[in-house]
């Protein structure tokens, strides 16, 4: 048999807590945990052939042949699952996304999930979930919390073998949902792997990373108790000091937009209105507004009178990363 062919899909994560800046750029250790959730209407889909024929890796997605640091960055990636497969063969990766890329909405991290269980797959490995997710962070450290189901928790870690992440709710144990205001569908000029590396030029950093922990404990008890007020009011806060971080590092990372920020503060007075909905900003100008699902309808329906959204995604919470049949 010269041809090994395997095909995953995954989602794309919201995190609750945030994760920015890594203890080792390299392996991608964060310098803080982090807690997200999945969704379920968005996905990537990865199919990797691998070929003794082959005389190179290529890549392509949404039918698109790519080259240059995209393609490098899937290499890479590569040689990490061929060194543990201990196998030398090149492969065709073929990936497709439902949703834009590169504008705040974890594209890379359902990307690299979806990479990490085919390619390893087609190659001959069999991984603990554990295992994948560990492999998944070494493509982007956000692709950890898209392997396990539901709402995920990832333990930063001090190597490679103890920085990782696992669900602590099922999907099916809180009935949120992610509406996500698509302010704008242009590729970030600075992508997150660079942020990460500027995070620590930020003076705010270290006073971000060191309340991490009573922001965690917060949301993941709120999460566990369905208390949607706590986590809302802990969830924007950890996204604004976040932002505060971009905006502070050296050169400043200035991601919202004002549609931005006037979607921010009308989810706040929808919330003092007595409407369960809290907003959360990834690295892009894009809102993910969350919200219970009794209430997803009434806000799709108000969002649309803020002008400038350009489009509107929804997502209630999503499984884990899955082999699926080509």
């Amino acid at each position: 048999m010269t041809t090994d062919t395997a095909s995953a899909i995954a989602h794309p994560n919201i995190a609750l807590i945030k994760y920015w800046g890594n203890k080792d750029q390299k392996l991608r250790i964060p310098v803080n945990g982090s807690i997200s959730f999945n969704l379920d209407s968005l996905f990537t889909k990865t199919k990797v052939t691998f070929d003794f024929s082959f005389q190179s890796d290529s890549l392509s997605i949404n039918e698109q042949e790519i080259s240059g640091p995209g393609l490098d960055r899937v290499v890479s990636f590569l040689d990490i699952v061929r060194g543990l497969a201990e196998k030398q063969l090149f492969a065709r990766v073929e990936s497709e996304n439902n949703f834009p890329v590169g504008t705040g909405i974890a594209s890379s991290a359902s990307a690299f999930a979806a990479l990490s269980l085919s390619a390893s797959k087609a190659i001959g490995l069999s991984l603990t979930e554990k295992e994948l997710s560990r492999l998944a962070r070494r493509g982007s450290g956000s692709a950890c919390r898209s392997i396990p189901e539901g709402f995920v928790e990832w333990f930063p870690g001090e190597s490679d073998s103890n920085s990782y992440a696992q669900s602590i709710a099922t999907p099916n144990h809180w009935n949120l949902v992610d509406i996500i205001a698509v302010v704008s569908i242009e590729h970030k000029k600075v992508g997150s792997t660079t942020g990460h590396e500027l995070a620590n030029s930020s003076p705010l950093q270290n006073a971000r990373v060191r309340d991490t922990d009573h922001r965690l404990q917060i949301v993941r008890k709120a999460i566990l108790e369905q208390d949607f007020l706590k986590m809302a009011e802990m969830v924007e806060m950890d996204s604004n000091i976040m932002h505060a971080v971009m905006m502070t590092s050296n050169p400043p990372l200035m991601y919202w937009e004002s549609i931005s920020i006037t979607i921010m503060k009308t989810v706040k007075e929808w919330r003092a209105a007595g409407i369960p909905v809290c907003y959360t900003l990834d690295a892009g100008p894009n809102v993910h507004v969350i919200t219970t699902k009794g209430y997803s309808d009434k806000i799709i329906s108000m969002l649309p009178e803020i002008k400038g959204i350009k489009t509107i995604y929804k997502a209630s919470v999503g499984g884990k990363t899955r082999l699926v049949e080509d």
